[in-house]
């Protein structure tokens, strides 16, 4: 885990970072399904997945945002918190044994209503091994300016 105090200003629209892979387990599914009570025939019956569209139980899409928002956990920024999880969008299905990564890309920078904040958007795309998009949101950072914005000031 890496921390490094990063402010507003620090921030660059179109900075990119991204994770290694992870390979989704059969365990990865039956521990989520507990956590979660998500017992749906999708995830825990391959029996019945058999004879549906995809042909085998497809990953909870909530795992696979948890995994993919964990991925890229390693970069802490004290200057900076959450403000949730903006889009989110489950793209294609993710199956035991595939293998995910995550790139962050950040797309947008904007003002807060507070003149010592100000908002960083990074858009949290997840990928598989064939390099096909299954996941995408938008992660709000609130995070501190260096200098507060004066009345009136924008930016």
């Amino acid at each position: 885990m890496q921390f490094r105090e990063r402010y507003f200003e620090d921030y660059a629209e179109g900075e990119e970072r991204q994770t290694l892979g992870r390979t989704i387990t059969e365990a990865d599914i039956v521990l989520h399904a507990g956590q979660t009570g998500d017992f749906y025939p999708h995830h825990m019956d391959a029996e019945w997945c058999r004879a549906q569209e995809f042909g085998q139980r497809v990953a909870h899409g909530t795992l696979i945002f948890s995994i993919a928002v964990g991925m890229t956990a390693g970069d802490v920024n004290p200057l900076a918190l959450s403000y949730g999880y903006d889009r989110l969008r489950f793209v294609k299905p993710v199956f035991i044994g595939d293998t995910i990564r995550a790139r962050v890309v950040i797309a947008e920078k904007r003002p807060h209503k507070r003149p010592d904040l100000g908002f960083v958007v990074e858009r949290l795309e997840t990928i598989n091994q064939r390099d096909e998009t299954v996941l995408v949101c938008d992660h709000l950072l609130l995070a501190q300016r260096r200098e507060p914005l004066a009345p009136g000031e924008e930016g």
